[in-house]
């Protein structure tokens, strides 16, 4: 039997409409990550929460209401919360560690960024030998204006 983690990343205020960054079709996307996440809670899956933060750039600047999850998908107080400074949400952090410890075989992933952080991090949860499954309907992405 597998044993599941939700990988809720960088669902974070700055992709919002009233964030520096907002991307489209964040609010369906967010609405359908939180149906997954409430899923998960029910069938006791891991939910790891992600979020990006960028020392030194004009956007996601540590301390920022920008950088903050968005209330929609609040963490769990049990929940961990994982800070990275890369689209690859393993790189540099205890991802890999919280995910071991917990002998999760199968992750499933959802948020923000599709061309950028949820294709970073998905590959590199297939490099680790997860069985990875990506949400499309729970995530968004940015207009090819805004992706560049």
């Amino acid at each position: 039997m597998s044993k599941r983690a939700i990988l809720v990343v960088d669902i974070q205020n700055e992709y919002f409409p009233d964030g520096a960054l907002p991307l489209v079709g964040i609010e369906d996307a967010v609405a359908n990550a939180a149906k997954v996440i409430a899923s998960a809670r029910e069938g006791g899956d891991l939910v790891v929460n992600i979020r990006h933060e960028a020392p030194g750039a004009s956007i996601f600047v540590p301390g920022s209401k920008g950088v903050e999850i968005h209330s929609s998908v609040a963490p769990a107080e049990d929940e961990p919360v994982i800070v990275k400074n890369f689209p690859n949400s393993f790189r540099n952090t205890n991802l890999r560690d919280i995910l071991d410890a917990n002998g999760v075989t199968d992750v499933v992933v959802i948020g923000a960024m599709s061309h950028m952080c949820v294709d970073a991090t998905t590959r590199a949860a297939n490099d680790f030998g997860y069985a990875t499954t990506t949400v499309h309907d729970a995530c968004a992405t940015g207009t090819s204006s805004s992706a560049a």
